[in-house]
Parts: structure tokens; C-alpha cells; sequence
């Protein structure tokens, strides 16, 4: 199977385990995202022996036994007989001073439920042996909230760690090359449900249609992902109520926190306020505030961030005793269709664009570089209203503001004086004016207008 993008994160972990010293790693992300992948990869371009083990919520004495029996085949010893994973640990430390040595824990979080004390054992042998061993160790895990509170102050590996990478979905055009034969439009629409987790991009056959695609993984009974999203979620918060609540008012386009509150039927806002939270830790839900005002608490806006869990919540969640009585076709056609190619792309596109001028900037494509990138907030003097434009940048010499159009026709150049002037009118000043279009223009850039097409995004 060829492994696909992660170059920056994978060049760090293989940096890190040809170090002559020790080294210790800790990556996190939600789960499906691709962290055993990374390692697994890394581990096939050494030379250096390696321990791989994934932790499981069995006892103390079940997970040492099972990695003693790695290190045995892998040693060439005889069966050890450890019952206690200080013991096999201080073996494995002490070991590592004579030739390096990889040990991998993986869902790290399952092994530290069952021993008490794991943290405080990892930071004794890590002082222990910090100037003698070569241990390169490598702690993995998904429960996000657990992995962060291991580099926090109050833990006993805090200053112990030398790499942390908190892993994250792949971008746009990363995910886009699981799905080559793909037209960017398709690729736009594929993005738009999946994501950026290769687990969900590794199922899509780019062979078939977008809209089978769909049907097969997520919107009929008993497809492939039909479940992951309460799997996943489940897992994280089985003992929160309201969540389900929260995520339908999301979906539906609520993002505003008196909104969210009303349309949810939350019983009260504190409660509301630990859901969401809870949420962002989790990192399906994200908190914006408008670039040019950036404190002020009542303008902040939270929106689902991970692709599949809205669309789940959107077309899925909401009516899933439909879609379990009817053709998957017909059900397509009634529920998804429509909203789908009219609202639903066209708003994560956005999103998508964004992804694409933080690639630029990072890559010096974009003069002068821009410090800031969101929701520009407005009062409109005239009309005695208030709104948002959805992408504004800013740089030193001010802001840059972006229309987005995932359309079937072309952006003329009466569509861009009309945007130009509405902008203005709101009391936004800009520097440059850029245009994105799915389908083309119809008119040639200007000194303060810069035009950007679809396919030159991928």
C-alpha cells in the first residue's frame, strides 16, 4: 500500500530515532488519522531494531507479558517472565546502551488505565538513564485530551518530551492524491464529505462516481463508515449529554452561541458551554473570531471542522429512519442531492481556499505574506446592518479580501465591480481584491484584482 504525504511530520520521527542519544516522542491526534501509519513508515526506512506495541485494556500483567514476548522474538531470548511493566521497561532502557533501540507504545492511554503511576515510571527511567541509554521511545495514542495532559506542568513527564507532534487531518491537495482520477470539481466534492482522514480517502474509489462513492461508504444502510462517526464520538462522550443536540444545530447552520443554545434546547449555558469545549478538545468543532476582532466574545462563531461529522449530522443523523426504508438512490435524490451541489460544497469550498492560501503563504507564493487569515466583521452605516465576509486576510499592507464561487458559470467583470462596490460600502478598505471560480472568468485581472481558477489549485 503506498503511503501518501505526512513528508514534514515523517522527516522529524526519522531525524529523531538516528539520534545516537535518547529520545523521546509523543504523538496524538483523533483517531483514523494516520499516527501508526507515520510510525510504521518510519520504521520500515531504518536499520534501528524496534519494539512495536499496541497497548490494549487488558491488565498489567497481560500487556507486559505480550510485549515481553516481542522483545523475546525480536532479542532472540528465551520466553522472559516479567509481570510488572517497571521491570520489562528498565530492561528495555538498560538494553539500549549498547545498541539503539525503538520501543513504540501505542495507544498509550489503553497501557496507563491499567498502571498505576505510568507517568511517574516513565519519568524515573527517563532520568535514570537519559545520559547512558539510546532508547528511542515513542508514545501513541488518540484519546487527545490524555496525550496533551502528558506535556502539561503538573505531569511527571513534563520536560521529558524532545518531539511532540499532535497530527492532524491532511490537507486539501494532500488528501486529493488518494483520489488521482478524480476532476477537481470532484475532488472539491469528495473533500467536502471526507476529509482529510486517509483512513476515510484510502476506501474512496476514485473509479466510480462521487455520488456512489457516498452512497456506498456513508448514506445506506449498513455502509462501510455508516457507524464511525457515533463510534468515534461514543468513545469520547459516552457519559456527555446534549452532544448529539449540539451537532444538529451545528449542522443545520447554527453557529452563533445564543443560537446554538436556542436551537439545541441545551437545558442551561454552562452546560452548553462544556459541551462545546469538550468539542474543540476533541477537535471536531473549532471556535472562529473575526480577524478584526479577534476578543470580542459575542462575535465568536463554532462550526464543526471535521468534514464527515457534518455531513453525518446534515444529511444522515437528521434522517436516518428515512434512509432505512427507502432506495438508496431515491434517498440520495430526495435528501442529499440538491442541498448537497447548492449549499453544502459550495460552503466547504471555502474552507478548501483557505487551506490553499495558507499553502501558498507557507510556500513564499504570496508577497507580502499575511499574518492573519478569517471572518472579517462589519456594520453597514447605510443599511443599518451587520455581517461577515468569509475570507479577509491581512498582511502589512492591510487587508486582501477573497470571493469564493463554486459555480457553473463564470465570474464576469460586472459580478466583480458589484462585489467591489458592496465591499466597500461596508467601510472595508482593501489593498487587492482576489477571485476564485470553479468554472473560470470572463474578464482579465486588474492592478488590484487577482483572479484564481480552480485547477490551479491542484
Amino acid at each position: 500500500m503506498q503511503f501518501i504525504g505526512r513528508e514534514e511530520q515523517l522527516s522529524k520521527i526519522e531525524k529523531a530515532i538516528s539520534e545516537d542519544q535518547m529520545h523521546v516522542s509523543l504523538i496524538y491526534g483523533r483517531r483514523r488519522v494516520g499516527k501508526s501509519e507515520l510510525v510504521k513508515q518510519a520504521l520500515q526506512r531504518t536499520d534501528v531494531k524496534s519494539i512495536y506495541y499496541e497497548c490494549k485494556q487488558v491488565t498489567e500483567a497481560s500487556n507486559t507479558q505480550s510485549i515481553s514476548d516481542i522483545v523475546s522474538a525480536e532479542f532472540g531470548l528465551p520466553r522472559l517472565a516479567y509481570t510488572q511493566i517497571e521491570e520489562l521497561l528498565d530492561f528495555l532502557f538498560k538494553t539500549a546502551i549498547n545498541e539503539k533501540l525503538i520501543l513504540v507504545l501505542d495507544e498509550y492511554p489503553y497501557l496507563r488505565e491499567n498502571v498505576k503511576g505510568l507517568d511517574s515510571i516513565l519519568q524515573s527511567l527517563i532520568d535514570k538513564y537519559r545520559d547512558s541509554s539510546k532508547l528511542k521511545l515513542i508514545i501513541l495514542g488518540s484519546y487527545v485530551e490524555i496525550m496533551r495532559s502528558l506535556i502539561e506542568h503538573a505531569n511527571p513527564l513534563f520536560g521529558r518530551v524532545d518531539l511532540v507532534i499532535d497530527l492532524k487531518q491532511m490537507d486539501y491537495y494532500e488528501s486529493s492524491l488518494f483520489y488521482p482520477k478524480y476532476s477537481p470539481e470532484n475532488k472539491v466534492r469528495v473533500y467536502s464529505v471526507f476529509g482529510g482522514v486517509p483512513y476515510y480517502n484510502r476506501l474512496i474509489d476514485d473509479s466510480k462516481s462521487v455520488r456512489d462513492n457516498i452512497i456506498d461508504l456513508v448514506a445506506s444502510p449498513g455502509a462501510r463508515l455508516e457507524n464511525e462517526i457515533s463510534m468515534y464520538l461514543n468513545s469520547e462522550i459516552a457519559k456527555m449529554v446534549n452532544a448529539n443536540e449540539v451537532f444538529e444545530a451545528l449542522a443545520a447552520g447554527y453557529s452563533k452561541y445564543s443560537d446554538i443554545l436556542s436551537q439545541s434546547h441545551v437545558s442551561s449555558g454552562p452546560t452548553l458551554v462544556d459541551v462545546l469545549d469538550k468539542l474543540i478538545r476533541m477537535e471536531v468543532v473549532s471556535k472562529t473570531t473575526p480577524v478584526n476582532d479577534e476578543s470580542n466574545r459575542k462575535k465568536a462563531g463554532y462550526h464543526i471542522s471535521d468534514n464527515l461529522s457534518l455531513f453525518y449530522y446534515r444529511y444522515i443523523f437528521r434522517y436516518l429512519s428515512q434512509m432505512t426504508i427507502m432506495d438508496s438512490q431515491t434517498f440520495y435524490d430526495k435528501y442529499i442531492n440538491k442541498d448537497f451541489e447548492e449549499y453544502f460544497v459550495p460552503h466547504q469550498f471555502e474552507d478548501i481556499c483557505k487551506q490553499y492560501l495558507i499553502r501558498q503563504n507557507k510556500k513564499h507564493a504570496i508577497e507580502p505574506p499575511f499574518e492573519k487569515i478569517g471572518k472579517y466583521y462589519y456594520d453597514d452605516p447605510v443599511s443599518k446592518t451587520n455581517g461577515e465576509f468569509d475570507i479577509v486576510t491581512e498582511d502589512e499592507n492591510g487587508y486582501v479580501f477573497y470571493e469564493v464561487k463554486f459555480r457553473n458559470k463564470p465570474i464576469t467583470e460586472n459580478m466583480i465591480d458589484e462585489e467591489i462596490a458592496q465591499i466597500k460600502q461596508t467601510g472595508l478598505t482593501c489593498s487587492r481584491y482576489v477571485f476564485i471560480s470553479r468554472s473560470g472568468f470572463t474578464c482579465k485581472e486588474t492592478e488590484n484584482t487577482t483572479h484564481i481558477e480552480l485547477k490551479e489549485m491542484y
